[in-house]
C-alpha cells in the first residue's frame, strides 16, 4: 500500500465543503464511521487540509484509537517525505532499519532506528497473529514511526502512532481489523461513541418512509439522534412523522365474492358520522321517528355498516320530493 498524498489546498468555501461532505457521506465504499455523517466527513476533510492531504486519504488512512489519532506507516513515510525530508528503509525477517535525513540539515548523519525481531519478542509482540505472518512488514513500520517520532515530529500533528501500536489488530498494510476505532475525535467521559457500531450502517429515512406510522417514525428519530445523525437528516425523518400523523387512516380493501365488491366493514369515519347526522336530522324534520329501521329496510344493513357514498345517495333522493313512505318500497 502506498499513501496518495496528493496536495489539497482547496479554497472551497464552507457551504461548497459542506454540500460536498453531504454528498460523499451518502457513498456505501467509506469506512462505515463515515456513512451518513458528512460532519465527521468534513471533520476529516480539515484534518486533510492541515496535513496537506486529500479528503479520501484522510479519511482512509486516519484512524482513532482510544481517543488516540493514528496512522499506517504508509502514510506516515508519505508525510516525511512530503515535506521534503529523506527517508530510507530496508529490512527483512530478521531486522528493519530506517534513517531520516532532514531537509533542512543535510549535512547530518540523519536520525536512525532498528527494530529486530529479538526487539518485538522483548517487547510482547512477537506472538501476535500479525507479527507471525509478516515479521517483515512488522518490523519496518515500528521503524518508520518511530525515526519519524524522533527526526520530524512537526509534520505528523499529532500521528505518532500505527493503529498496531495502540493496541489494535491489523491487517498486513497495518489497516485496523477488528479494533474499536472511534471518530476524528476524542470522546469525553460518559458519552456514547457513536462510531462505535457493528454493521452496516441503517438507513434511517428510508426506515422513515416504509414505517406504517408515526409512532414507529417517532422510534426511528430517536435511534438516528443517538446514532448522531446530522440536524438536517433528523429534521427529514421528523417531516416523515409529521406526514403520516396527518394522513387519514387507510379504509382496508374492498373484499371480493363470486365477482362482485362487497364493502369491508370499517370503523366510521367523518365522512360517516355527516353522512347518517345529515340523514337522521332530515328524519326528525320529516316526523319519520325510526329512521334506523326504515334505512335499513332500503340499504338492506344498518347505517353503522353502510358506506357513506350510500347514504348520501339515499337522502339525495329523498330530498329530490319522494315520499318518506318510499324508505320501506
Amino acid at each position: 500500500m502506498t499513501a496518495e498524498l496528493v496536495p489539497h489546498h482547496g479554497t472551497a468555501s464552507l457551504p461548497d465543503m459542506v454540500r460536498y461532505a453531504e454528498h460523499l457521506a451518502e457513498a456505501n465504499l467509506l469506512p462505515r464511521q463515515y456513512q451518513q455523517r458528512p460532519a465527521n466527513v468534513l471533520y476529516a476533510m480539515e484534518y486533510g487540509r492541515t496535513l496537506g492531504i486529500t479528503p479520501l486519504a484522510a479519511i482512509t488512512g486516519i484512524h482513532v484509537i482510544e481517543g488516540k489519532p493514528s496512522a499506517s506507516a504508509a502514510l506516515i513515510s508519505g508525510l516525511v517525505r512530503q515535506a521534503g525530508h529523506k527517508l530510507r528503509v530496508r529490512g527483512d525477517d530478521k531486522q528493519a532499519w530506517a534513517q531520516i535525513i532532514r531537509s533542512d540539515d543535510p549535512e547530518y548523519d540523519g536520525y536512525q532506528v532498528t527494530w529486530t525481531l529479538e526487539r518485538a519478542k522483548q517487547a510482547g509482540l512477537a506472538n501476535k497473529d500479525v507479527w507471525k505472518k509478516y515479521p517483515a512488514a512488522m518490523l519496518k513500520a515500528r521503524a518508520i514511526t518511530e525515526v519519524a517520532r524522533d527526526a520530524c515530529e512537526e509534520v505528523l500533528f499529532g500521528l505518532h502512532y500505527t493503529p498496531e501500536e495502540l493496541g489494535a489488530n491489523v491487517d498486513a498494510e497495518g489497516e485496523p481489523v477488528d479494533a474499536q476505532v472511534q471518530q476524528l475525535r476524542p470522546t469525553a467521559a460518559g458519552e456514547a461513541d457513536p462510531w462505535a457500531t457493528t454493521g452496516p450502517a441503517r438507513e434511517f429515512l428510508r426506515e422513515a418512509l416504509d414505517a406504517p406510522d408515526a409512532d414507529t417514525v417517532r422510534k426511528i428519530w430517536q435511534d438516528a439522534k443517538a446514532y448522531g445523525s446530522r440536524p438536517e437528516y433528523l429534521e427529514q425523518i421528523a417531516d416523515v412523522g409529521r406526514k403520516k400523523a396527518a394522513a387519514p387512516a387507510t379504509a382496508p380493501e374492498p373484499e371480493v365474492v363470486e365477482g362482485e365488491i362487497v364493502e369491508s366493514p370499517e370503523a366510521p369515519t367523518d365522512e360517516h358520522a355527516a353522512a347518517v347526522t345529515a340523514l337522521r336530522t332530515w328524519a326528525a324534520e320529516q316526523g319519520i321517528t325510526d329512521i334506523d329501521a326504515d334505512a335499513y329496510a332500503a340499504l338492506g344493513a344498518p347505517l353503522a355498516d353502510v358506506a357513506p357514498a350510500a347514504i348520501w345517495a339515499l337522502l339525495s333522493a329523498l330530498t329530490d320530493g319522494a315520499r318518506a313512505d318510499t324508505l320501506a318500497s
